[in-house]
């Protein structure tokens, strides 16, 4: 968000602190992509990503008044999404195997998203390695326990910094490091032995930062 965005989002986060409810839902209307984006990452289907970020914005408006200026508001919206969603998670540690995308509707039918975004570049055969790769790491992410599965998608999917992960999970900076490392040799050998073979290298594939 650049500064003018923010001034406009302290105004408008000041207004509902006082109650306006309408001004609010101004608030919700500049952040439920970024919650979104979030929560689909987090739980894996769009059903509980569009139920977990209308949970958020439920805990954001209750909480409001206990909200510094100084903090960021879409990291405060999303310290609350990964806190709700963890505690689900305890709640329910019945493991569900879903996919990250839904299929795109055409009028052939239903197309599997990696294949309709996917560039082959000429190649199918290194295109259709791509797509079980990138099958193969949407349920990897399903089988980390949920601490791995969201420092893993604050990091390498959101971009967020280690402070501002350690910020988001109120953990300490080693805790998250740790955290992260483990995580992602936790995927690298799950992809691995899944793969076998199949899959060149998986290890130089995973995202290291």
């Amino acid at each position: 968000m650049d500064y003018t965005n923010k001034r406009v989002a302290e105004e408008l986060i000041k207004r509902s602190q006082r109650g306006d409810a309408k001004t609010f839902e101004t608030l919700v209307t500049m952040y439920q992509g970024r919650v979104f984006g979030l929560c689909l990452k987090l739980t894996g289907n769009r059903d509980d990503a569009e139920d977990l970020a209308q949970e958020v914005f439920i805990k954001a408006y209750y909480s409001l008044k206990g909200f510094r200026l100084e903090a960021d508001f879409g990291t405060w919206l999303h310290r609350i999404a990964v806190n709700m969603w963890l505690n689900v998670k305890k709640r329910n540690s019945r493991a569900t195997y879903v996919s990250l995308d839904d299929p795109i509707t055409t009028e052939s039918g239903e197309v599997s998203r990696e294949i309709a975004d996917d560039d082959t570049s000429g190649n199918p055969l290194a295109s259709l390695e791509e797509m079980e790769f990138r099958g193969q790491v949407k349920q990897a992410l399903d089988r980390l326990s949920q601490e791995h599965r969201a420092v893993l998608v604050l990091r390498d999917m959101e971009g967020y910094s280690y402070e501002d992960i350690a910020s988001v999970t109120q953990c300490s900076l080693g805790t998250v490091k740790s955290r992260i490392n483990r995580a992602r040799q936790a995927l690298k050998d799950i992809i691995s032995r899944e793969c076998g073979d199949r899959i060149q290298n998986p290890e130089s594939r995973i995202q290291k930062k």
